[in-house]
């Protein structure tokens, strides 16, 4: 038997204006593909103990942080969120304050203000990630100089920030932890799913959660978790 879809309404950004949307990602498909997975899992979310830690990586407009914040409701769940802009952490907490989520922005690049603290303590990790292919000077000036290039430009196959991020997350997931990476075709997603079965030896596993086209792309949210012994 099916479980019926749990709707969970868009987080309201009537807060943020024009110029917000010039230094700091509009919404767009590759965001919404991301909420639909998490939609799609809001059984399972609801099921973890209360308490947990929800870490977002490039936060942005903070749509996605406030989006997990009405999945787990009234919950004691810390919400942490990174980026590397000093524009989008303002509009994370302001969007956290429009939709009644308590979402701590830092400024910081991925989780370079996290560790070691939160080594095995994320239980919900999230990441839209710059993902489109440019050459590796194009990447480096965007993400040395934050703004809007920096939320777009991800190095040869698009994967440059992504694995730097890959690589760390067997030390920062939980016992329980789950994460969330929006991913294109170009950035070969099932070769992602196998490089980390591979690297992390049966710690964790993965899957293709969701995958949609938009326009002339292919997207694609993939789901790793770590294996229970």
């Amino acid at each position: 038997m099916t479980t019926p879809l749990i709707s969970i309404a868009t987080p309201n950004l009537d807060h943020l204006t024009k110029l917000d949307y010039e230094v700091v990602y509009d919404p767009a498909e590759d965001s919404f593909i991301l909420l639909d997975a998490l939609e799609l899992d809001v059984p399972e979310l609801r099921a973890g103990p209360s308490g947990r830690v929800c870490v977002e990586i490039g936060s942005g407009s903070g749509i996605v942080s406030s989006f997990i914040g009405s999945i787990l409701g009234g919950t004691d769940a810390l919400y942490l969120a990174t980026d590397i802009n000093p524009h989008a952490t303002k509009c994370t907490l302001g969007t956290g304050l429009q939709n009644s989520v308590a979402i701590n922005p830092i400024l910081t690049s991925l989780t370079t203000s996290l560790l070691p603290r939160l080594d095995h303590k994320i239980d919900i990790l999230l990441f839209n990630p710059p993902y489109v292919p440019t050459s590796l000077a194009e990447m480096d000036l965007t993400q040395n100089a934050p703004g809007i290039g920096s939320t777009w430009a991800g190095g040869e196959d698009g994967m440059d920030v992504t694995a730097v991020l890959l690589s760390q997350i067997d030390d920062l997931l939980s016992p329980i932890g789950v994460f969330y990476l929006v991913a294109i075709r170009q950035n070969k997603p099932l070769e992602i799913i196998a490089s980390i079965r591979k690297k992390f030896e049966g710690r964790l596993d993965g899957k293709v959660a969701l995958q949609r086209r938009a326009g002339g792309e292919m997207l694609f949210v993939l789901k790793f978790w770590r294996v229970q012994p």
